[in-house]
């Protein structure tokens, strides 16, 4: 009779743990909505329906993925990095953008463009860093994960000798500096 006891609980444990949280939901929904918004450019009711809908459905289903930690002391900090680790990204895109410029522009392209597959382990552990970190390369210009592994083992295409000279680099810790790593 205990084993069925222990079964039970094990599955309210389980359900406790997929039930939806007010925080992170909401969090969610409201900068998908304000994405939606800006995105749209659609202000009439129809439109502006379909986007709450969307937005619902999309912050029922991931609103653990963007929001980990529920802590309001840690939100604010966390978005905080963020907002300072954007334009220093947005820097970094156009840095790349000049450079991928330069290498189609250059006379002789193929002696210069070298792609090539660039293997590395990040130090980063923490699953947002990871793919914070995966995302920001892919942006850049010049260069492509193509593959990641939940134990920080990167894939990445990069375009010449130099975008690949410059991995993991500063991004790396810049990344891991938004989760606190």
């Amino acid at each position: 009779m205990s084993d069925k006891n222990e079964k039970n609980r094990s599955v309210s444990v389980d359900k406790d743990e997929r039930r939806l949280k007010p925080i992170p939901f909401a969090i969610t929904f409201l900068v998908m909505f304000a994405l939606w918004l800006v995105l749209s450019g659609k202000f009439d009711a129809f439109h502006m329906g379909l986007g709450v809908i969307s937005c619902l459905i999309v912050a029922a289903m991931s609103s653990d993925l963007l929001i980990t930690n529920t802590t309001f002391s840690t939100i604010p900090g966390l978005w905080g990095r963020f907002l300072m680790y954007f334009p220093w990204l947005l820097w970094q895109i156009v840095l790349s953008n000049i450079h991928v410029l330069k290498l189609v522009y250059s006379r002789d392209p193929l002696t210069r463009i070298n792609p090539q597959m660039v293997y590395f382990k990040s130090r980063l552990k923490n699953d947002m860093a990871l793919v914070t970190f995966a995302n920001s390369i892919t942006l850049t210009p010049g260069t492509i994960t193509v593959a990641l592994s939940v134990y920080g083992d990167y894939a990445v295409h990069a375009i010449d000798d130099t975008t690949a000279g410059g991995l993991p680099g500063d991004m790396e810790t810049k990344s891991g500096h938004i989760f606190g790593e």
